[in-house]
C-alpha cells in the first residue's frame, strides 16, 4: 500500500513539472514567434514610411532648378529694382504654388535676400528677409542644390527647404527655394495610429504621428550641436536644451525596446540618406505578451486536462479490473454457494423420500411379510406333494411360490430405485402413465393397510413430458401419502387419479375424499417445515420438495377443495416438444 502511494505521489509530482515545463515552453517559444513577427511588422512599416517620405520628397526635388530657369526669374535677378520684374516673377511663383501642391516657393539673391516669393501678398511674406543663414542657402552657393528641414522664422511654420542655384552667361545670380510642408505625412501616421517619426542627423525628431515625439531629441544633445542648432535657428522658438530626450539607443537596422508613457515598445530605425534622418517606428509590446502568456496558460491546461484524462482512464481501468476480480470472486462464490445449495437441496430430496418411507414402513414391512409367510407355507405344501409323488400337485405349487417372490421382486426394486440417490439430471423424455403406475405400487400397501382404493385413468394417448422419472415418482409418491392419510382420516375409502392434455401441458389431477384444508393451512402449504402433524411424525419439507421438483422441469402444482369434500391437487408439466417456460394454471 505504501508503495501504491508512493507511485501515486510520484506520478503527481511528474504530472505537475510536466504541465510547468509545457507552459513555460509555449509561453517562451510564443513569445519568440509574436516577437518575430512584431519586428517584421515594424520593418514593413519602416519600408513603406519610407517609400512614403522619399516619394514626398522626390515630387518636389526638380522644381528649384524649373524655376530657376524661367525667363521671369532671371529677368527678376538681372534687374531687381524693376517693379513690372518683380511682379511678374510673384505671379509665377504663386501659379507653380497652386499647380505644384508646394508649400511655398521664392527666389534669393546672392546675398540670400527675399525678391519675390509665392506668398508676397500674404501675412508672413518671405519678401525683403534674408535667409542668409540657412544651410541651404549656404549650399546652394557652394554646391549648386542644397536640402534642409527647419522651422520657419518667419511663419513658424515647420517645413523641408529644397534649393537650386541660378546661373546666368556662366555667373551665379541667385537662390531658388522650395518649401515642403511634411505635416500630411504626421496627419497619416496619426490617424492610422502608428508611432512613427523622422529624426534629423543631429537625432532631434522633427515630424512624428506621435505628439510627444516631436521636437524631442533621441538622446542629449551636445553643447556644439545645440549651438550651431541655434546659429542656424532650426527650431525657431524651441528649448532643445529644456527637452528631455526619448533616451533610446540604435543600431543599424536593429530593434530594441523603450518605455514610452507606461507602456514597453518594440522600436526599429531605417536611416534615409542623403539627409542622414532616421526613420522611427515601433509597437508595443504588451499584447505579443499577453499572448503568449495565453498561449503558455492553454498549453499548460491542455496538458492538464490530458493527464486528467490519463488519470481517468487509468482509474476507471483499475475500477474495471477490480471489479472484474470482484465478480470473479463473486462468481467463484456463488458457484460454490450453488453447489452448496444443490447439495443441500439433494439431501434434503433424500430425506424427503426417507421420510416417505418411513411414512410407509409398517405397510412395506406387512406387504413383504405376508408374501414371505405365504412362501413358506407354499413351499411346505410343494415338499408333501412332492413326497406323496404328485407331480403335477408340485409343479402347481411352485408355479405358485413362484409368484409370491417375483411380487416381492418387484416390490423390492421399486423401493430400491426410489430411495437411491442419484444426481440431477437434465430434463428427458417420460412417459407420465409409467410413472403414475411405478408410484402406486410403492403407495399401494399403504392405501391396503388404510382400505382405500387408488383409481387410475390414465390413457395411453398421454404425450410424454419433459421431467425426470425418478424425480417425477418421488412428486406423486408424496401427493398420493398426503391423500390416502387425508382419506384415512376422515374414514373415506377412494381417491381418483386421472390424467389429460391440455394447450400443450400434461395435466393429472389427485382427487382425495378427506376433510378438505383451511384457508390459513392452504396459504402456508409450500412453507418449508411447515405441517399439520405433530413434531416428529413429519418433516414438514414433502410439498416444498415437490414443488421445487416441478418447477425445475417448468411444472406447477395447486391445491383446490372439492366441493364434496376433500382436496383436489393439480399437477401440470410441459410436454416434451412444447415451451417449458409458460407456466398456464388451468381452472378448477
Amino acid at each position: 500500500m505504501l508503495a501504491i502511494r508512493r507511485r501515486r505521489v510520484a506520478l503527481s509530482v511528474l504530472a505537475v513539472a510536466t504541465v510547468l515545463i509545457v507552459a513555460l515552453g509555449a509561453w517562451h517559444l510564443s513569445g519568440l514567434r509574436l516577437r518575430g513577427e512584431l519586428v517584421r511588422q515594424v520593418q514593413d512599416r519602416l519600408t513603406i514610411s519610407q517609400r512614403s517620405v522619399e516619394s514626398e520628397i522626390e515630387r518636389f526635388r526638380y522644381l528649384p532648378g524649373v524655376i530657376g530657369q524661367d525667363e521671369r526669374i532671371t529677368r527678376l535677378l538681372a534687374r531687381s529694382d524693376s517693379a513690372e520684374a518683380i511682379a511678374a516673377a510673384n505671379a509665377y511663383l504663386q501659379t507653380v504654388r497652386g499647380m505644384a501642391g508646394a508649400d511655398e516657393l521664392y527666389v534669393l539673391d546672392t546675398q540670400g535676400m527675399t525678391l519675390s516669393a509665392s506668398n508676397w501678398n500674404e501675412p508672413g511674406s518671405f519678401v525683403g528677409h534674408s535667409y542668409a543663414f540657412r544651410p541651404y542657402f549656404q549650399d546652394a552657393m557652394q554646391t549648386g542644390s542644397g536640402r534642409f528641414y527647419a522651422v520657419g522664422v518667419t511663419t513658424g511654420k515647420p517645413g523641408y527647404f529644397l534649393s537650386s542655384r541660378i546661373e546666368m552667361a556662366g555667373r551665379t545670380v541667385g537662390v531658388a527655394v522650395v518649401k515642403v510642408d511634411m505635416a500630411p505625412l504626421a496627419n497619416i501616421w496619426a490617424q492610422a495610429g502608428e508611432m512613427s517619426g523622422l529624426a534629423d542627423q543631429d537625432g532631434v525628431v522633427f515630424l512624428s504621428g506621435e505628439p510627444g515625439w516631436v521636437y524631442r531629441p533621441l538622446s542629449p544633445l551636445a553643447p556644439t550641436t545645440l549651438s550651431r542648432l541655434a546659429d542656424e535657428r532650426r527650431y525657431d522658438g524651441i528649448d532643445l536644451a529644456g527637452t528631455a530626450p526619448l533616451d533610446l539607443t540604435f543600431g543599424d537596422n536593429t530593434s530594441d525596446t523603450l518605455r514610452y508613457e507606461g507602456q514597453t515598445l518594440l522600436f526599429d530605425t531605417r536611416s534615409i540618406e542623403p539627409d542622414g534622418w532616421q526613420l522611427l517606428s515601433a509597437l508595443p509590446i504588451e499584447p505579443v505578451e499577453r499572448e503568449a502568456r495565453l498561449t503558455g496558460a492553454m498549453a499548460g491546461l491542455v496538458t492538464l486536462v490530458l493527464f486528467a484524462v490519463l488519470a481517468l482512464l487509468w482509474q476507471r481501468r483499475q475500477i474495471t479490473r477490480l471489479k472484474l476480480e470482484q465478480n470473479a470472486v463473486l462468481e467463484r462464490r456463488v458457484a460454490e454457494r450453488t453447489a452448496e445449495l444443490r447439495a443441500t437441496q439433494e439431501s434434503l430430496i433424500h430425506a424427503a423420500k426417507l421420510a416417505a418411507l418411513g411414512r410407509m414402513s409398517a405397510a412395506i414391512v406387512h406387504e413383504v411379510s405376508q408374501p414371505l409367510t405365504a412362501l413358506d407355507n407354499t413351499l411346505a405344501a410343494a415338499d408333501l406333494h412332492a413326497k406323496r409323488g404328485s407331480g403335477e400337485e408340485v409343479s402347481r405349487t411352485v408355479g405358485s411360490a413362484r409368484t409370491l417372490l417375483k411380487r416381492m421382486q418387484r416390490t423390492v426394486k421399486h423401493l430400491r430405485t426410489f430411495s437411491s440417490r442419484r444426481e440431477p439430471e437434465p430434463p428427458q423424455k417420460v412417459g407420465l402413465p409409467a410413472v403414475l403406475e411405478a408410484a402406486l405400487e410403492i403407495v399401494q400397501p399403504q392405501a391396503r393397510e388404510a382400505a382405500i382404493t387408488l383409481s387410475l385413468e390414465a390413457g395411453d394417448a398421454l404425450p410424454p413430458v419433459s421431467g425426470n422419472a425418478v424425480r417425477l415418482e418421488q412428486v406423486f409418491i408424496n401427493l398420493l401419502l398426503n391423500a390416502v392419510e387425508a382419506t384415512a382420516l376422515a374414514g373415506n375409502s377412494r381417491i381418483d387419479i386421472t390424467t389429460a392434455s391440455r394447450d400443450g401441458l400434461a395435466v393429472v389431477e389427485i382427487a382425495d375424499t378427506g376433510a378438505g384444508m383451511p384457508e390459513a393451512v392452504r396459504e402456508r402449504l409450500f412453507e418449508p417445515f411447515f405441517t399439520t402433524k405433530a413434531t416428529g411424525e413429519s418433516l414438514g419439507l414433502g410439498l416444498s420438495i415437490t414443488k421445487t421438483l416441478l418447477e425445475e422441469f417448468g411444472g406447477t402444482l395447486t391445491f383446490t377443495p372439492r366441493p364434496e369434500g376433500g382436496t383436489l391437487a393439480r399437477v401440470t408439466l410441459p410436454l416434451h416438444l412444447a415451451p417449458a417456460t409458460p407456466r398456464t394454471l388451468i381452472p378448477a
